[in-house]
């Protein structure tokens, strides 16, 4: 059984829908395996565990957001 999974930001419940399906299908499609032989597993990461560039996620959003 294939098991995809990323590690992203915070998601909505909708964002975890569509990119769960969207990921089955299309990876189902290129490697010719049925869709229901997948599984995923999003691990959503708090911004402030996430850096780049020196500075952590939470404070380039902030900066953006100005």
């Amino acid at each position: 059984m294939p098991v995809i999974s990323l590690e992203i930001g915070k998601l909505t419940k909708e964002q975890k829908k569509e990119i769960i399906k969207n990921i089955t299908e299309t990876t189902a499609e290129i490697t010719k395996i049925p869709k229901e032989s997948f599984t995923v597993v999003i691990h959503e990461l708090d911004d402030e565990n996430i850096g780049i560039g020196g500075k952590d996620i939470g404070e380039i959003k902030r900066a953006y957001n100005r």
